[in-house]
């Protein structure tokens, strides 16, 4: 006769694959841990030492490297896009940069990115950029009363009348930059005497380089159109105000386009 005592209850006894699997899956919960653990809030980044207010100081850089630029502060953020040394008409591009995040792996620099869509903004590391530079222009470019006015450290010290795109094609709205600037050899045709390459871009192509529809601030063989609204999106000057702008705004000023 037995008794209950004596019905002993094997211990359950995994297939052999199940112990590999299980392991598998460990390694990936703590890799998964450790990455969410290294990787930085929005918040946290974003309470990094801010470098530019773009109104009275601005700091912006070329690339040093080809890097890649990431959403966020860390590695294994998503890539968005990657550095590059020229822009497309041969200068070197400009990245405007907003703030620096120090981790205890890396420093990072949030940048402006020089790609569409319009006021994209991504992180790269520090010593993936140049030495930074420091403005302390900004360019507003008023829709409404078609006016462009520099500032210098706060203080009015350019202004002039200006043409905009039509309402079919308007000038876009927002913070931009100016990334590079350029000589007209000819100096007589629908560009003048200058022309400014800008971080903004339209839905017609209207500047001369290949690449996406760049918005540019040119001059003009068609000063009676200025003031006005005449062009595909891109911002003309008569060429005696182009020319004055040119010796007193630098590559890396700031631009706010508004209504």
């Amino acid at each position: 006769m037995t008794s209950d005592l004596d019905h002993r209850v094997e211990p359950h006894r995994f297939p052999a694959g199940c112990s590999f699997i299980a392991a598998l899956l460990m390694s990936i919960l703590v890799i998964a841990t450790a990455a969410l653990a290294a990787a930085p809030s929005a918040s946290a980044a974003d309470n990094g030492v801010a470098l530019s207010n773009e109104v009275t100081i601005t700091r912006w850089a070329s690339a040093w490297k080809r890097a890649p630029i990431r959403a966020e502060p860390v590695s294994t953020s998503r890539k968005i896009g990657k550095l590059r040394y020229s822009t497309t008409d041969g200068e070197p591009e400009v990245y405007l940069v907003q703030r620096r995040y120090s981790t205890s792996r890396a420093t990072w620099l949030k940048i402006r990115v020089p790609d569409p869509p319009n006021e994209t903004t991504g992180w790269v590391r520090e010593g993936d950029l140049e030495e930074l530079t420091t403005v302390r222009t900004q360019l507003v470019i008023d829709k409404s009363s078609l006016r462009a006015t520099l500032y210098r450290k706060g203080r009015r010290v350019f202004s002039a009348p200006v043409g905009i795109g039509a309402e079919a094609t308007p000038t876009p709205e927002g913070k931009f930059w100016i990334r590079e600037g350029l000589r007209i050899p000819s100096g007589g045709g629908a560009y003048g005497v200058y022309a400014f390459g800008t971080s903004a871009f339209s839905s017609i192509d209207d500047w001369p380089g290949a690449g996406p529809p760049t918005v540019g601030i040119h001059g003009t063989n068609e000063p009676g159109l200025i003031p006005g609204r005449p062009s595909h999106g891109c911002i003309r000057m008569r060429n005696g105000d182009i020319s004055r702008l040119r010796r007193l705004m630098p590559v890396g000023t700031p631009l706010w386009i508004k209504s």
